[in-house]
């Protein structure tokens, strides 16, 4: 395995991971409120609440993507 197929398998990574969190995004932006009633049918939490888990796990999920995805890339793109 080269360093030219690591790197080009971590590019696609971050398209992949970046499309899932615009998904994710717009999901939750443009039908928030079937979204809510979809997931207050298992778990009992106020509206609050329910942005509060998103809005953090999209942090969350960003913050993976950039220490396991970008950064590697980028260091594979300066070494070689």
């Amino acid at each position: 395995m080269t360093i030219e197929i690591i790197r080009n398998a971590l590019a696609w990574c971050i398209v992949i991971n970046l499309g899932l969190l615009l998904w994710w995004f717009l999901f939750i932006t443009l039908a928030h409120d079937w979204t809510y009633r979809f997931h207050g049918k298992w778990f009992k939490i106020s509206v609050e609440t329910f942005d509060a888990i998103h809005y953090a796990g999209m942090a969350l999920f960003k913050v993976g993507i950039f220490l396991f995805n970008l950064v590697p890339y980028l260091a594979l793109r300066i070494v070689g």
